[in-house]
This record gives C-alpha cells, structure tokens and sequence, in this order.
C-alpha cells in the first residue's frame, strides 16, 4: 500500500528535499532523499534530483509507500561489557552507535549486537527496544543499562522512574559557567525544529545538577548528574545557559577539537533488581575525548597536560563518591 501527495511549492528557490521534509511532517529530509533517488517524487517538466530549486507554485507528486516493519535482528558486533550477572548486563556505548533499531539506521545497534549476545533477550519488552531501560544518543558514549530478563525489566525501570539510578555525564562546555549549580528548566519539542529539544515553558520538568572540575583553555570541564532523564537535556540545558556541549552541531557548534559532541556517561549508580546490592560503575574517558582535552589544554600552554588530565577526573571521582548515596531499594516490592 502507498499514498500519494500532490503538492505546490510556496518557497521560491527551495530546495526539493528541503521542501518535502518541510511540507511532510513524517518525512525527514534524509528519507526525502531517498524518495527522490527511488524515483517516487515527480515534478512535471523538470528532473526530479534532491537539489532541484522549485519554482514559486510548482507541483510536486509524492508517493510514500507504508512504512515496512522493522524486526531487530542479532548481529555479531563487539561490544564493551562493564558488568554482566544473571539479569542485567552493562556495556559501555561506543560513539556512533544507536541503542536500536529505527528508520535510517536498522543495522548496528545496541539491540543488534545484545541481541547476539543474550538470544533470550528477544521475549523482553518492546520487539524493537528488548531489555533496553534507558537510552543515550547516538554520539554520547558510555555506561547503558540492558534488563536480560522481565523482572529484572520492570525493577529497573521503577527505579529510572523513582530517579533512583545515579547517572553522571562529563562533558566539556563552551566558556566558563558558575562553580556548580542546578539547571531546572522544562524540556520538551522545539517550537520550531521538530527533531530537537528546547528549554519551553509547556516541556516536562528537568533538572541537572553539576560542578566545573577545572578549566581547558578557553572550555570547562564539567561532572554533570541527572535528576530527570528528558531528551537531549544535558545538551539542552548547556546550550540554554550560553555553555553548549563542545562539538554539540545541533545545539551548539562543530569542533576542531572532536568530531563528536564531548559527552561520556561516566558513571552510574542504583540497586541490582534482584539482591537490592549497590552497584556503582565507571566507564572510562574514552580515547577520542581524552585527546580532544589534551589539545585544549596545549593550546592553552598548560604544563604537564597528562597530569592536568588526571587531576581533573580524580576530581570527578572524588566528588561523585561523596554524593554516591545510595536511594531506598526498590527490588523485590
């Protein structure tokens, strides 16, 4: 099945990929793209190719077929396992990676790999999100919680739920913001972007909690805790108070310093969904973020980068044990 759109253009020069995703609020421009390369959008008289400048009231004819469904399937990637028992395995989520399956990007998942991992997982909660608790974009690394089982599913999730679950973030920001602080504004979709967040007064609570270990030239180095888990908030919070994310291209600006938005979910805290044991995990810097400090701090003459480096996640560290409390258990209730 399919269904077919005709519509006239009403923004002279525009591009038509630009267009589609603009007048088709389904469609992103990426899948506009591939409409067009399929042969499924037709502009009568012209050749139909994304960069195509239409005309003021030019028509345009769109087929879309019915989306197909999608089915997670194992696949045999490598993964970084932090902690792995009987109910819930903890990986550290290399950038690049989506946590599952979706249109654009059905292959190479987080899901597609634990999936290879634990065949059993397949029976646990949603087809496309088996085991999954809590997600972290695409280009943020780090610590990512994956139920094996449907009790230790649920447990997890009332303590995501409950807030619960200590989950910390390092990031870099732009310039230099207050020594620490709580950034507690509602988050929810951007009026005008429909695939970002924004701070708006109808979004949904949010709030972050965080403590600038140190300087890196002209950047700061930050040990931000979560208190809500809304999309995109650190990125949006920091971006809201004139710090982005270094690296951030939506929120923020590209960096020459990583090709990537500098975000590492660094640590997490909360009770094991069966014994009610604290488990508090680390995941390391990784090496791209690492060098993208090293370089901020040369560039700022810093002597003994290397040291600098240590000092500032010792920092962290000790910061992050002094707040590790651990919340009342939730497991078996």
């Amino acid at each position: 099945m399919s269904e077919s759109y005709r519509l006239a253009s009403d923004r002279p020069g525009e591009r038509l990929d630009q267009f589609l995703a603009r007048r088709l609020p389904f469609m992103s421009r990426a899948q506009a793209q591939r409409l067009i390369a399929g042969g499924r959008v037709l502009v009568p008289g012209e050749s139909a190719k994304s960069s195509l400048k239409l005309a003021a009231g030019r028509q345009v004819e769109v087929e879309v077929a019915d989306p197909q469904p999608i089915a997670a399937q194992p696949e045999a990637i490598p993964l970084s396992v932090v902690h792995e028992d009987a109910d819930l395995l903890v990986i550290d989520k290399p950038p690049g990676m989506p946590v599952h399956p979706g249109p654009g990007h059905e292959h190479a998942t987080v899901v597609n790999a634990v999936l290879a991992l634990c065949p059993d997982l397949a029976g646990i909660g949603d087809a496309l999100r088996p085991g999954i608790v809590h997600r972290l974009d695409m280009n943020t690394s780090g610590l990512l919680i994956v139920a094996k089982n449907g009790q230790a599913q649920h447990a997890l999730s009332l303590q995501m739920a409950e807030r619960a679950v200590r989950k910390e973030y390092l990031a870099l920001v732009e310039g230099v913001p207050q020594a620490q602080g709580i950034i507690d504004a509602p988050v929810g979709r951007h009026p005008g972007q429909r695939r970002q967040m924004a701070v708006v007064a109808n979004g949904r609570p949010a709030r972050t909690h965080f403590t600038a270990l140190g300087r890196a030239g002209a950047n700061t180095l930050i040990l931000a805790r979560l208190e809500t888990g809304r999309t995109h908030q650190i990125r949006v919070h920091f971006a809201a108070t004139g710090h982005p994310v270094i690296g951030d291209a939506v929120y923020g600006h590209r960096s020459d310093l990583v090709e990537r938005q500098f975000l590492h979910a660094w640590r997490l805290g909360f009770r094991h969904p069966t014994s009610g044991t604290w488990l508090a995990l680390e995941a390391p810097l990784p090496e791209d973020l690492q060098q993208a400090l090293r370089t901020a701090l040369a560039r700022a003459d810093t002597a003994n980068v290397t040291r600098v480096i240590d000092v500032l996640l010792q920092r962290a560290a000790a910061i992050s044990i002094a707040h590790q409390q651990p919340e009342t258990p939730t497991a078996n209730r």
